[in-house]
């Protein structure tokens, strides 16, 4: 293929920014990487294993993310799984359950979607500051195999289970108290379920998804955070009542301080749908020119990204092609700075004309758990 037929194709592997797009918008090539002064810390010691895969924004230059370069989130373990012993069973309130080999989910009709999953805890702590990736996945359709399987009338949620597993304490440090090995599992209502983005996905950028990624299958659903994309997929069950599960009604949940009547109170919501979102990604100096790049993300399509520099006006970025409407969209802006400390800040701006919010807004501000922060993203850099 040629080098402008891949970039259509959304092929070219990499992460945060399609460099050639910037540099196609800034009329130049080459150029100096300005690397930003607030670079997060590593990932402490205990969490090594949860969280892997974290690359800087500014080392990544396309906009597709590369395998081998894609974050990746171990609730448990990290399950390593024999494709060809591998089973996928479809069972619970359904008219025909079946087991499924990786070469019978491969046999049926395939379908792909370019999807930026994000991890609701990215932004959230210090070190996790790009638990992000673009990528193109390929499988088939979670709807196919639902209606294959028949879902009764009275179903109400569908589950899915993952191989990995780990020990769950209830009630500790109580005579109640009591442990047990439990799976993976986050679930969604059947009219979710069903929405025909959503993939029982094999394939990642065209290859196999990777372990870390959860070979052989996991379900990709496009527009919520990563936490409902389960990996290493061994189970769907299809239920009259709401799961309740340690990553459904325990964890993974939002607490936030809210005022009724008068009173404060702390509002509990599930993690679920991404948010709108944006993030300025690198600096590029190509002679006496600055420019800015960036990506920004949403639920709706993103429709401008404002800039703003230290404490000035927000100003209007250039918006890179759609290329989806699962995929993050890249901004840029060139900025003539003076030397010395400098910060910036972007919010991205929707269809339905919402805005990102800043970090004092209720929104973010009144927030006690570190998921879904998807407040405006300050960074600093320094102009020599």
């Amino acid at each position: 293929m040629q080098r402008r037929e891949l970039l259509r194709s959304g092929t070219l592997a990499g992460i945060a920014l399609l460099a050639d797009r910037a540099l196609a918008q800034s009329g130049a090539t080459g150029g100096k990487l300005i690397p930003w002064s607030d670079q997060p810390p590593s990932v402490p010691p205990p969490l090594e294993n949860v969280a892997k895969g974290l690359a800087r924004w500014e080392d990544l230059e396309s906009w597709i993310t590369p395998n081998d370069k894609f974050f990746s989130i171990a609730h448990y373990n990290r399950p390593q799984i024999d494709d060809k012993t591998w089973r996928l069973g479809v069972s619970g309130l359904v008219d025909h359950p079946s087991t499924l080999t990786l070469d019978q989910l491969r046999a049926l009709p395939r379908e792909q979607v370019t999807f930026t999953l994000e991890c609701s805890g990215n932004n959230g702590l210090p070190f996790l500051q790009s638990a992000i990736g673009n990528a193109r996945w390929g499988g088939t359709p979670l709807a196919e195999v639902l209606r294959n399987a028949g879902i009764k009338s009275d179903a109400v949620e569908v589950v899915f289970f993952g191989a990995d597993s780990g020990e769950e304490t209830v009630r500790k440090d109580t005579p109640l108290e009591f442990k047990y090995t439990s799976n993976f599992a986050r679930s969604m209502p059947v009219a979710d379920a069903m929405n025909p983005a959503n993939l029982l996905c094999y394939e990642m950028n065209g290859a196999p998804l990777p372990v870390a990624n959860g070979f052989p299958c996991r379900l990709i659903v496009p527009g919520w955070y990563g936490v409902a994309n389960v990996k290493w997929l061994t189970r769907i069950e299809v239920r009259d009542n709401r799961f309740l599960g340690r990553f459904m009604g325990r964890d993974y949940v939002t607490i936030r301080e809210e005022q009724r009547d008068g009173k404060t109170i702390m509002a509990e919501t599930s993690v679920g749908r991404m948010l709108l979102k944006s993030a300025p990604a690198r600096v590029m100096q190509r002679d006496r020119r600055y420019q800015i790049d960036g990506m920004a993300w949403g639920p709706r399509p993103v429709a401008a990204v404002e800039v703003k520099i230290d404490d000035g006006i927000w100003t209007k970025a250039t918006l890179g092609q759609s290329e989806g409407k699962f995929a993050w969209r890249t901004w840029s802006l060139d900025w003539s700075p003076t030397s010395g400390e400098h910060t910036i800040t972007s919010r991205a701006i929707d269809s339905a004309g919402n805005i990102q919010p800043a970090m004092d807004d209720p929104l973010i501000a009144n927030k006690k758990t570190y998921w879904e922060s998807n407040g405006q993203i300050t960074r600093h850099i320094r102009i020599a």
